[in-house]
């Protein structure tokens, strides 16, 4: 079984969020992805604080599948630098862990 992952993401609004979540499970590239409620995020960029409304999303993956996984988000998302942090579990419900294995399984580069 592969490593598990927790990747996150947030995107502008809801649309765009189911958008990305769809093509990212048709792809194999993770097992599931729940879109959470809009949120309130503040942030500086390009030397500015920013406060906007975004869309988070939680990805449940691999480490083998996780190259595949960046790449979507990247040519997908519409942000200059989408936030993607991959964070690792460590423990979790067996049986639900080899079924987020089994269903990257096929997801290839």
């Amino acid at each position: 079984m592969s490593d598990i992952l927790l990747v996150i993401t947030n995107l502008p609004d809801s649309a765009s969020a189911q958008q990305l979540a769809r093509h990212i499970i048709e792809q194999r590239a993770a097992a599931c992805v729940n879109q959470l409620a809009p949120c309130t995020s503040t942030y500086r960029w390009q030397e500015k604080i920013e406060t906007s409304s975004e869309v988070p999303l939680l990805i449940k993956t691999t480490t083998d599948a996780y190259p595949v996984l960046e790449a979507l988000i990247l040519a997908l998302h519409p942000y200059e630098l989408p936030e993607i942090i991959a964070v690792p579990v460590s423990a979790g419900l067996p049986a639900y862990l080899n079924w987020v294995s089994q269903e990257t399984n096929s997801c290839k580069e």
